[in-house]
C-alpha cells in the first residue's frame, strides 16, 4: 500500500522528475529545486571571448542539456550594453560576459540586474591606439584630438585614467562616443584620431590599420577598474538559482578548457570564415591568454570591484555610487 494515499500518479511522476533534476544539479536528496523553466537564453557576440568559444565548441550546451536545461543562443550583439537591455526587456536571460562598467550604468538607470560571475582575461591588451604616422605617440599628444570611446564603458574609463595619470585635462580631449562597429571604420578613415578599445578589436586594428599603443592597460595602469561579467535579472536569479549555478559552473569549465587548450581556443575565437588574420591569432597565441573565473562569493574580488566602481563614480564615468554587495545573485 502506498505511503502517500493522496498523491496521484501524475503528481508522483512530476515529483520524481523534479527530484532527479535536482540531483543532476548537485542538490541533496530532498533539497528544494529552485527552477521554474527548463530553458536558458544566453546572449553572444561576434567579437570572440569566452562566451563565443563556448557557443561554437558546444560543450557548454551539452553539459547543461545533460542537466535538463535547454540552451537558446540569442544574438549576435555588438557589445555588452545591448545584451543588458535584452535581459532587462525579457528577451534573454544572461548578458554575454562583458564590461562591468555599462552593467553598473544600466543598474543605476533602473535595470533590475544582478551579477552572477566574473572573469579576468590575462594578459589584457586593452589600449588607446592611434594610427602609425599620426603624430600621436604619448598621452599628451591627445590634446586637441578626438578619441573614440564607448559611453560609460571600458573605452571611456581607460581614456579618463590615462589623461589623469599624465596630467591632461579631460576638457582638452574630444570624447567621441561610438560603439565598436562604428569606431573601427572611424579610426580607419581618420574621422577620429585615436580609439580606446579592448580585445580583440584593438588587436585587429593594430594590424589592419597599422596602429600602435598610446596607453596600454596591462603596462601603464597600476590597477584594474573594469572586469568581465555575466548578469541576469534579479527575478530570474531568485526563481532559477539552480540554473544560475549550472550556467556559472559551465562557463567556469569552459574557462578552464580554454586556458589549457590555447591553440584550439584561439582557432575557435578566430572563427570560420576568419574574423581576423592569422597574424592576429598568432599574437594571441604568443600571449598564452588565461581565463580566470571569480564567483560572487569571492569577497576579495568584490572588494576590488567596489574600489573600481568608486573610482568610476569619483571621475563621473558613473553618475552615482553603487554598493556591489547588494548587486550579487544569491546563489
Amino acid at each position: 500500500m502506498s505511503s502517500f494515499p493522496n498523491l496521484s500518479r501524475r503528481s508522483f511522476l512530476a515529483t520524481s522528475v523534479a527530484a532527479s533534476g535536482a540531483l543532476g544539479l548537485g542538490l541533496k536528496p530532498g533539497g528544494a529545486l529552485a527552477r521554474n523553466t527548463d530553458k536558458v537564453r544566453l546572449t553572444f557576440g561576434p567579437s570572440g571571448g569566452l562566451t563565443l568559444i563556448a557557443k561554437e565548441r558546444g560543450a557548454l550546451e551539452k553539459s547543461l542539456g545533460d542537466q535538463g536545461i535547454k540552451v537558446e543562443w540569442v544574438g549576435p550583439f555588438p557589445n555588452h550594453a545591448p545584451t543588458l537591455q535584452a535581459v532587462t526587456g525579457g528577451s534573454a536571460d544572461f548578458s554575454f560576459g562583458g564590461s562591468t562598467t555599462p552593467a553598473f550604468a544600466a543598474i543605476i538607470a533602473g535595470s533590475p540586474l544582478v551579477f552572477t560571475q566574473f572573469l579576468i582575461y590575462r594578459p589584457r591588451t586593452t589600449a588607446i591606439i592611434a594610427r602609425d604616422g599620426s603624430g600621436i605617440d604619448k598621452v599628451e599628444d591627445l590634446v586637441g584630438k578626438s578619441v573614440a570611446v564607448n559611453r560609460s564603458g571600458l573605452g571611456e574609463f581607460l581614456l579618463v585614467a590615462a589623461l589623469e595619470k599624465h596630467g591632461v585635462e579631460r576638457s582638452k580631449v574630444n570624447f567621441v562616443y561610438l560603439n565598436p562597429p562604428d569606431a573601427a571604420p572611424a579610426l580607419a578613415s581618420g574621422k577620429v584620431d585615436a580609439w580606446s578599445m579592448w580585445s580583440p578589436g584593438v588587436d585587429i586594428a593594430r594590424v589592419e590599420y597599422k596602429a600602435h599603443d598610446v596607453f596600454l592597460e596591462e603596462r601603464d595602469l597600476e590597477f584594474q577598474i573594469d572586469f568581465t561579467t555575466w548578469l541576469t535579472s534579479r527575478k530570474f536569479a531568485t526563481e532559477n538559482a539552480d540554473i544560475v549555478r549550472a550556467v556559472n559552473a559551465a562557463f567556469a569549465a569552459e574557462a578552464e578548457w580554454a586556458s589549457a587548450h590555447p591553440d584550439d581556443a584561439e582557432k575557435i575565437a578566430q572563427g570560420s570564415p576568419p574574423r581576423y588574420s592569422d597574424v592576429v591569432r598568432e599574437r594571441f597565441l604568443s600571449l598564452k591568454r588565461r581565463y580566470e573565473i571569480y564567483p560572487v562569493t569571492d569577497e576579495a574580488f568584490i572588494g576590488r570591484l567596489q574600489k573600481a566602481a568608486d573610482w568610476l563614480v569619483e571621475r563621473k564615468v558613473l553618475p552615482e555610487r553603487v554598493t556591489v554587495g547588494e548587486l550579487l545573485a544569491q546563489v
